[in-house]
């Protein structure tokens, strides 16, 4: 797994020749990718790091250049750099799959209980439509600006580009902080599951072989990490349904000796649960509960675009990922919480607890109870797949955010380097250093600091939804102010001019009450309240600094530069033509295409 040192001759715009680029990852900037490299545009002159328009003449005034050929711009296609270095090797279904995989894990499986414990089952449900909804606003906005704008890093590029560079550099290195700490927290919770087979094994050997397994997917060709993620996504949706089907089997007494349940716990003990507070009050309490909570079940449906660069046919597979992705992810929670909420009773003590054990999965206990012994290690089974596919999703992402930071001037240019095969080697290796953290476990003095670590970034998806729409809602504002219609963008919405707004605002209103019970009469909590709200001035921090540092301004939106990205998008054609699938394939299919 060498990095790449080959040497490439290409021409530039103005017939520079320049050589041995692979050597020096900025000297990429000039270079035009390998022949077997698609940009997904036709005939022109590759973009570079400063701007996409054709001449240095047309860098805006805005931007900034430290001298070594990495910036600050406001590029809104992918750089030389990117086009030069990395490899398109993910397909739509890989990016589908991906977004499904990432938002179906420990959240479904085992979290489920928790919300109809604390909501009640039409509590519950009605949290988790609410979310959905800003799901879909958020996934329909991220389509809209990445089919626009398909670049490494997704929407921390976008802030930059649409709001403010100091913005994307406190979202991205939040969001690399952030991906840092979960690969090993994941490790930790592969630790206690495996347990639950084995009390005795050694929990060392388990992290090494996780962390092992981790890196290999990561140092490898990216699509190897999409058909990982691809297989996962299908056992996760093969155990979904599966689980789905067998909660209404014993719903509906199929199982011999068990009883027809039907709505009977929505009346007793009732379709809502007062929570904190009594009457309606402590019942509406108990309900945005279950949404604060829901908002972190969901969270993974955003990193689908992060490898945007690195994606063939990008303009159209990101929309129809989004998409399809949505509607999916949506049925198969909605389902569970309905089917969850006629299983078990709201005040089920067997549901109490964090929700990291198997024990505590609604759906254990209720075949359990109909006496199928074999269902708590199929879900531990899958549940641990479900940590492996979250910790390879998160150096994904993380390693792409600190890619695109390296690109923009915002991190360290070491991080550019790549090998042969497109895999920005030395981000992986950063994120490999991370994982011995996982170790600390180890040590009950460790742990404890370990997840007090962990908690600085438990906000993170709120911040990353929020710049999503914002991005968004700052796009249709550039176009309305540069007096270019709506329907020239590559993938548009009309009715998405409305539900970013709405999307941005509900996910202000639950980053600010995420924690509300720490503030109620005897339930104040130093670590809730760590987890709830110290993400907020850490953003505002990283925000002010490079700010300050940088001197950077809000972009105005007349000098967004939409022409040039729009004139890039008609003159774009997809590099393969999307075949449908036939036989058997085209029965499963329907999931990501």
């Amino acid at each position: 797994m060498a990095p790449s040192q080959g040497v490439h001759q290409s021409e530039s715009g103005n017939g520079t020749v320049i050589t041995n680029a692979d050597a020096d990852p900025e000297a990429a900037v000039a270079t035009s990718p390998p022949p077997n490299s698609s940009t997904l545009l036709k005939s022109g002159p590759v973009l570079n790091y400063t701007t996409i328009n054709n001449s240095a003449a047309a860098v805006p005034d805005s931007f900034e250049n430290n001298g070594d050929g990495v910036g600050e711009s406001r590029d809104t296609a992918p750089t030389a750099v990117e086009s030069a270095r990395l490899r398109r090797g993910l397909a739509q279904r890989h990016l589908s799959m991906l977004g499904i995989a990432g938002s179906i894990g420990t959240g479904l499986f085992l979290g489920l209980g928790a919300a109809v414990q604390r909501g009640g089952p039409l509590g519950a449900l009605l949290g988790y439509a609410v979310v959905g909804l800003v799901v879909c606003a958020v996934q329909f906005a991220l389509g809209e600006a990445a089919a626009l704008m398909p670049v490494t890093g997704s929407f921390v590029r976008h802030a930059e580009a649409l709001v403010d560079p100091a913005w994307g550099f406190a979202v991205g290195w939040n969001l690399v902080y952030g991906n840092l700490l979960s690969i090993p927290s994941e490790a930790t919770a592969v630790v206690v599951l495996v347990r639950f087979w084995w009390e005795d094994v050694n929990a060392a050997w388990v992290i090494i072989v996780f962390v092992v397994l981790t890196v290999g997917v990561g140092l490898a060709f990216v699509r190897v990490f999409g058909e990982v993620e691809f297989i996962f996504a299908l056992v996760k949706i093969l155990l979904v349904v599966f689980l789905i089907i067998l909660g209404l089997v014993i719903n509906l007494g199929g199982v011999p000796g068990t009883e027809r349940i039907g709505f009977r716990y929505w009346n007793d003990p009732g379709p809502f649960v007062e929570y904190i507070a009594a009457g309606n009050w402590g019942k509406f309490l108990g309900f945005w509960a279950v949404m604060t909570g829901a908002v972190f079940s969901f969270a993974g449906v955003e990193s689908l675009a992060m490898a945007a660069a690195e994606t063939r046919n990008p303009r159209e597979a990101i929309p129809r990922a989004c998409k399809r992705v949505f509607a999916r992810i949506v049925i198969f929670y909605m389902l569970a919480v309905l089917v969850v909420g006629m299983l078990v009773r709201s005040d089920d003590e067997r549901l109490d607890g964090s929700g990291d054990s198997v024990a505590q999965s609604p759906f254990v206990i209720a075949a359990s109870q109909a006496g199928i012994s074999a269902i708590p290690s199929v879900v531990n089974a899958v549940v641990i797949t479900s940590a492996w596919s979250a910790s390879n999703q998160a150096l994904l992402a993380g390693t792409r955010v600190l890619y695109g930071l390296a690109i923009k001037g915002q991190a360290p240019r070491i991080f550019l380097r790549t090998t042969s095969w497109g895999t920005p080697y030395m981000c992986v290796l950063l994120f490999t250093a991370f994982m011995f953290l996982s170790f600390m476990s180890l040590s009950e003095a460790a742990i404890t600091v370990f997840w007090w670590l962990v908690s600085l970034t438990a906000a993170g998806v709120l911040f990353s939804w929020s710049s999503i729409l914002l991005n968004h809602i700052r796009l249709l504002q550039a176009l309305e102010v540069q007096g270019i219609d709506g329907s020239r963008l590559p993938w548009h919405n009309w009715w998405t001019k409305y539900s970013s707004p709405a999307g941005l605002f509900m996910c202000i209103i639950i980053l600010l009450t995420s924690g509300f019970t720490v503030f109620t009469t005897g339930n104040w909590d130093p670590a809730q309240f760590v987890s709830s709200y110290l993400d907020i001035p850490i953003m505002i921090t990283a925000y002010l600094f490079w700010k300050v540092f940088r001197k950077t301004k809000i972009v105005s939106l007349d000098q967004v530069p939409l022409r040039e990205a729009l004139a890039r998008a008609d003159e774009y054609y997809p590099e393969e033509t999307v075949v449908k699938n036939r036989g058997w394939t085209r029965s499963i299919s329907w999931l990501w295409d």
